[in-house]
């Protein structure tokens, strides 16, 4: 297959032409399967939101929706109890229901005439509140609130961040002359399309911020890396040396970003900056160097090169020299992605005829296959670490799937209209 390592050299066969660079409404949103769950999940009630009765259902829906998909609640039926962040709970009721938390909430207007989100979240075992919040809020913005909400639930109860506020990239594939690059909420709702082209368009890359996405695109009939601000819908192009240009990847500051140029002959990794200047390169070795990412303190480069015979995962440093192998298990391993902490590694791995998602614990070299399938690429970590979301192959068409790092909790996100590749996954919201 050599799906991702071959990219530089297939990409330079094709040619581009751009239908729009618009932000316009996707054909659909993704919808989301739950295919696993974690083991130890945590019971918890999401009651009826109080307040304007429509407003309350989208809240009350979104809230419930993100808590169950992330396999780490067990949700426990509240359906039809209309419950406040006033209300005072019955805690032996909810005890007998089996929650050891509950939430309740409303929707009401602000003074100045806009909607205001309030919820209360409770500790049921120790009959006390575990923490609550308030915030202005509006029609439009209702399911980002129930996003809101749930993170703060996720975070008191796990003592981790939550990531339904946040936002993943992936390419759409319509049909044979159609693809585009849209920008979706976490649970795959609210898809914008922010480019539609006659070809592929491959490797978008989040800014550290969250305010732009790099991109290949090939309108130039060659592959231009360009940086495109979701705000304004402007873009300026990064990389448009002789040859191919790919692959490009932030650095953790956003000032520069890692790209693959051959504008030296062979593919190698340079570093440009965020505008385009100041390329430097550094990789030397004659042979296929592709797929870098830096690690989260910014200093190394990981990069997938196949210098010893077979692709493997290196790593360089950001002011260049030798290079450092770092896999070593398996023939084929390819598509490096480091963890947020940068303790660990997701990459593509070959076993027993497939390409399946790994990870590497990068101080005990300790690597762990946990998915099933023939045909991953693209690994993109959630910004809290805790998921890792990467394009697969069910029934011949692209969909995207979503694994817990421990490889127990799984959710598969398709479009029924579209092929869906190359997914990227955003920061955390600023």
């Amino acid at each position: 297959m050599l799906r991702m390592l071959l990219n530089l050299r297939r990409v330079v066969l094709l040619t581009i032409s751009v239908l729009a660079l618009l932000q316009v409404p996707a054909h659909a949103d993704l919808t989301i399967e739950i295919t696993g769950a974690g083991a130890n999940r945590i019971p918890v009630a999401i009651a009826d939101f109080g307040g304007d009765p429509a407003a309350a259902r989208i809240v009350t829906s979104v809230v419930r929706g993100d808590l169950e998909r992330s396999g780490l609640f067990k949700m426990v039926d509240a359906a039809g109890v209309v419950m406040t962040e006033t209300t005072n709970p019955d805690f032996a009721d909810w005890k007998s229901r089996g929650a050891d938390a509950l939430a309740a909430g409303s929707i009401g207007s602000s003074a100045d005439g806009r909607q205001e989100a309030r919820f209360r979240l409770y500790d049921v075992n120790k009959d006390s509140v575990l923490g609550g919040s308030a915030f202005v809020t509006s029609r439009p913005m209702l399911r980002a609130a129930g996003h809101r909400i749930a993170d703060m639930i996720y975070e008191k109860l796990t003592g981790e961040p939550g990531v339904f506020s946040t936002r993943i990239a992936y390419v759409v594939r319509v049909n044979a002359s159609r693809y585009e690059l849209h920008i979706a909420d976490a649970d795959g709702q609210n898809a914008q399309a922010a480019l539609i082209s006659k070809e592929p368009i491959i490797s978008p890359s989040w800014s550290p911020d969250g305010s732009r996405l790099a991109y290949v695109s090939f309108e130039n009939k060659k592959p231009v890396i360009y940086v495109h601000s979701l705000a304004s819908g402007k873009r300026i192009v990064v990389a448009n040396f002789k040859g191919s240009n790919s692959a490009p990847t932030w650095s953790p500051d956003g000032r520069r970003l890692a790209v693959v140029l051959s504008k030296e002959g062979g593919s190698q990794i340079f570093t440009v900056n965020a505008d385009g200047s100041g390329a430097q390169r550094l990789t030397t070795a004659n042979a296929i160097n592709t797929e870098p990412q830096f690690s989260p303190d910014g200093q190394f480069v990981y990069f997938t090169s196949d210098r010893g015979g077979s692709p493997q995962i290196y790593r360089v440093s950001v002011n260049g020299g030798d290079a450092q192998r770092v896999s070593f298990e398996g023939s084929y391993n390819v598509t490096p992605r480091l963890s947020p902490d940068g303790k660990s590694m997701a990459f593509i791995s070959r076993r027993d005829g497939g390409f399946r998602l790994s990870v590497m614990d990068l101080a005990s070299r300790q690597v762990q296959v946990i998915t099933d399938s023939q045909k991953d690429e693209s690994p993109t970590f959630a910004p809290n670490g805790r998921m890792i979301l990467i394009a697969t192959e069910v029934g011949g068409r692209g969909v995207l799937s979503a694994v817990s790092t421990d490889g127990r909790i799984k959710q598969r996100l398709s479009i029924s209209a579209g092929d869906v590749r190359e997914p990227a996954w955003g920061p955390f919201n600023k």
